[in-house]
């Protein structure tokens, strides 16, 4: 049976021999959104068993045959991150004994991407050792999404696709018809992405001045930019636990902002973030679907976007051997 995938255009190929080798396997990370991918494609993903051990060693088998096909294994890093990389890593290796013609790890969020660089003595530099280990795992390519540091992609000896979710979460703010909008970095490291953000929504920029207490807890200093009597949209790349936009956002409601939104590309929220959020000035949080949330922290503050279409769009080029910097405006990203 010959796969085939519709394309953003509508048009729709199928029959062609190069699609009859693509295969998609995936973890226990995301699997809606693999799914979802999959369904974008319009192919069924593959048949891939991954358990654990009795005493908890993680057990892979690809259950049909993918020798000389073109796998994509999709999986994002996320709670638990050494579980899912591990996950990710073994899926690679059993790919590669597998005879795959070409494996491309698809992580919609790359984990241990925060130490990315030495800042302090005998620290470690996660976001390489994490590279190489895919590199040296098997994989061939990878496909990722809002880095939390472009610099990440010169770290791999592989190619590397990197994706921009800003068209998927503007377009949902810019429906809201906002007032007087102002798009707000929480930190100063952030500039560029809400500068981005700015540009897209044709909306002014300020930047929250702020001081690292802790390695969990920060201190809003100044506000640089006017943001009373506006509506405004923290932008950011990730929410951990939510003590940085929470205060943010504090801090702009004191200042006389109207309602206060934030979109943040990767919801890691864990500990205390889900409280934080529903107890915040946060009119809503507005996130990808990179990271799959759990039912319990489905609340009504959150807006979940969903970047299978994206992701999937780009799996496709990549199968075919295209182009994938037309899925973003590349100027808006890099401004």
């Amino acid at each position: 049976m010959a796969y085939h995938y519709k394309r953003q255009n509508g048009h729709q190929h199928n029959g062609e021999k190069k699609n009859r080798n693509l295969s998609i396997l995936t973890g226990n990370s995301n699997p809606k959104l693999a799914q979802a991918i999959c369904a974008h494609l319009d192919v069924t993903i593959g048949r891939a068993m991954v358990g654990r051990f009795p005493e908890g060693e993680i057990q892979v088998q690809i259950q049909e045959n993918i020798r000389g096909k073109d796998v994509f294994i999709i999986q994002s890093t996320s709670t638990p991150p050494n579980d899912h990389l591990m996950e990710l890593l073994i899926l690679i290796d059993a790919a590669r004994r597998a005879s795959a013609e070409r494996i491309t790890a698809v992580l919609p969020f790359f984990g241990y991407a925060r130490q990315d660089r030495k800042d302090r003595p005998r620290v470690p530099i996660t976001a390489k050792l994490v590279a190489n280990l895919l590199a040296s795992a098997g994989a061939d390519r990878v496909l990722t999404m809002d880095l939390h540091s472009n610099q990440i992609q010169g770290f791999f000896d592989i190619p590397v696709d990197h994706l921009y979710s800003i068209n998927v979460l503007s377009r949902y703010i810019a429906k809201k018809n906002l007032r007087n909008l102002v798009v707000v970095s929480p930190d100063v490291g952030g500039t560029k992405l809400a500068r981005a953000y700015s540009k897209v929504l044709d909306a002014q920029l300020a930047i929250i001045d702020k001081r690292r207490e802790g390695a969990m807890t920060t201190k809003v200093m100044n506000i640089i930019g006017d943001v009373k009597g506006r509506d405004v949209v923290l932008v950011d790349d990730l929410i951990s636990t939510g003590s940085s936009l929470v205060e943010a956002a504090h801090a702009l409601k004191n200042a006389g902002s109207l309602d206060v939104y934030a979109a943040v590309v990767h919801p890691i929220l864990v500990g205390p973030a889900i409280e934080r959020i529903q107890n915040s000035q946060l009119k809503e949080l507005i996130v990808s679907d990179s990271i799959m949330i759990s039912p319990e922290k489905q609340i009504e503050k959150i807006k979940v976007l969903s970047v299978a279409k994206l992701l999937g769009e780009a799996v496709g080029r990549i199968h075919d051997n295209e182009s994938v910097s037309s899925l973003f405006e590349k100027s808006a990203v890099e401004a």
